[in-house]
């Protein structure tokens, strides 16, 4: 439960002690409840098969994971009943527990195992065509695509030339070409995720402040932890040359924490520009930091002041909510890594954009409109480019850089913080850069990091940076 980079990708993996284990779970939350990535819709007219299409013992249905292309044990992980990597197929049966209906009840939307509101992330389209019963939840298909235009290639057998490896590689862009995801590729993997991990404007995809006041646990989004969570294969030799074409390629743990930050802010601002961003009279509350209206509420002659002062959202006046931008804090400490001149943009529009919160929705309309155009110019920027092993401790740093940790005055940003932390700490593990021991070492650091946004009624900013601060010299030490 407790671990990162390395877990099922054929890696040593590294143990968490059990408190980082159970604030993990009350991070992943989202993931265990109400986050999966379903799709409404099969691409090019593709074919649902369901999950029985995977499950024979000689594709992924084995026992054992001792298959010598893949491990071919996906579906019994897949379906593991006591981790965060059988979730997905969890994702349905949580509706029918007593806290799923307490939500339902509060909603008024009936039994929650059968409402569109839930269905659109804790079923996927295979249900819908009749190719698997709902009670499968998210299946396969709802990540890799529909398998109708590939299945029959996909389960072919190589090494009938000269060059196995060439062989496979070919087949693999071929089964893209029929409709496969290129879950390798960072910016699909993060578009397949974020449908539900943070939200669409498809039907039963978006978990307003209303569904979130109802009982439903809070969204939040890092596209590298979750996927290290989720995987269901091992990175080996012949991985590398499927995916990447070339014998020992791997995923680049840096670049995907770096575009799914941008596409979380990239959905975010896209949302609140559209119709989602009011429900009602109200604007809706989701975009908001949390922690700016839910403080204690006090009478008195001389009120303590309960807010802090954040040098990211300039203009905003006191008692004004100010827009959730966690995903933002950590998109500012990379841009300048991928692009100093977009990281100069970056930080001119989102303090433009904060201060047209405060003038009316038609200006913070337009100022997200900039904003997003930048991000979407940064997300590209991640993706083409390959980050060295210096990087994650140049990113290390750029987080704990007094302009940044300055920011981390909400709940929702410090989280994150630690989590792009502890993602890089594992990419540095994964790339050689930090040894197991070492990773091992500043276990503890990272375990007071995340002790401080253990419970968000009781955040305290000046704890969490002097935690994580703790944690980051430990890791500066290792440079």
């Amino acid at each position: 439960m407790g671990t990162h980079a390395g877990q099922g990708r054929g890696e040593t993996s590294w143990a968490a002690p059990a408190a980082f284990a159970v604030v993990l779970v009350m991070l992943l939350l989202a993931l265990l409840l109400g986050a999966s990535p379903a799709r409404s819709q099969g691409e090019g007219g593709g074919r649902f098969l369901g999950v029985a299409s995977c499950a024979g013992s000689t594709c992924h249905g084995r026992m054992e994971g001792d298959g010598t292309v893949v491990r071919q044990d996906e579906l019994r992980m897949w379906q593991e009943p006591s981790t965060p990597g059988g979730a997905h197929s969890r994702a349905w049966s949580v509706l029918t527990n007593s806290r799923s209906r307490f939500i339902a009840q509060n909603l008024g939307i009936g039994d929650p195992s059968r409402a569109a509101m839930c269905l659109g992330c804790h079923s996927d389209a295979a249900t819908s065509r009749g190719a698997s019963p709902v009670e499968d939840g998210v299946t396969c298909e709802s990540c890799h695509g529909p398998a109708g235009g590939w299945i029959a290639s996909h389960y072919a057998g190589v090494g009938t030339t000269a060059n196995p490896d060439a062989e496979m590689r070919e087949k693999h862009l071929a089964n893209l070409r029929a409709g496969l995801r290129k879950l390798e590729d960072p910016v699909v993997r993060a578009g397949v995720c974020v449908d539900c991990h943070f939200g669409s404007a498809g039907e039963g995809q978006f978990v307003t402040h209303r569904i979130m006041a109802a009982g439903h646990p809070r969204i939040a989004f890092e596209l590298d932890l979750f996927s290290a969570l989720q995987a269901h294969h091992q990175e080996d030799a012949d991985y590398g040359w499927r995916k990447f074409g070339a014998a020992g390629a791997r995923t680049d743990h840096v670049r995907m924490w770096a575009v799914g930050q941008a596409t979380a802010l990239e959905r975010s601002l896209a949302l609140f520009r559209s119709k989602r961003g009011t429900e009602g009279m109200f604007p809706e509350f989701f975009f908001l930091d949390c922690h700016s209206c839910h403080r204690r509420i006090t009478d008195q002659a001389k009120p303590v002041k309960t807010s802090l002062d954040n040098p990211g959202r300039p203009g905003i006046p006191e008692g004004m909510p100010p827009y959730n931008d966690e995903n933002l804090i950590m998109l500012s400490a990379a841009a300048r890594l991928a692009s100093p001149p977009l990281a100069d943009q970056l930080a001119a529009r989102s303090a433009a954009f904060h201060r047209a919160i405060a003038t009316d929705r038609p200006s913070a309309v337009a100022a997200a409109a900039d904003l997003e155009r930048t991000v979407a110019a940064l997300k590209a920027a991640f993706a083409s480019r390959s980050f060295a092993g210096t990087d994650a401790f140049a990113l290390v740093d750029a987080i704990a850089a007094k302009a940044v940790n300055a920011r981390f005055t909400d709940y929702a940003g410090s989280s994150q913080a630690v989590m792009g932390i502890d993602t890089l700490l594992g990419a540095m593990l994964s790339s050689g850069r930090v040894t197991v021991g070492a990773a091992a070492g500043i276990r503890a650091d990272i375990d007071r990091a995340y002790a401080a946004v253990n419970d968000p009624n009781s955040y305290k900013p000046a704890d969490f940076q002097a935690a994580l601060g703790r944690a980051v010299r430990a890791i500066q030490a290792l440079r």
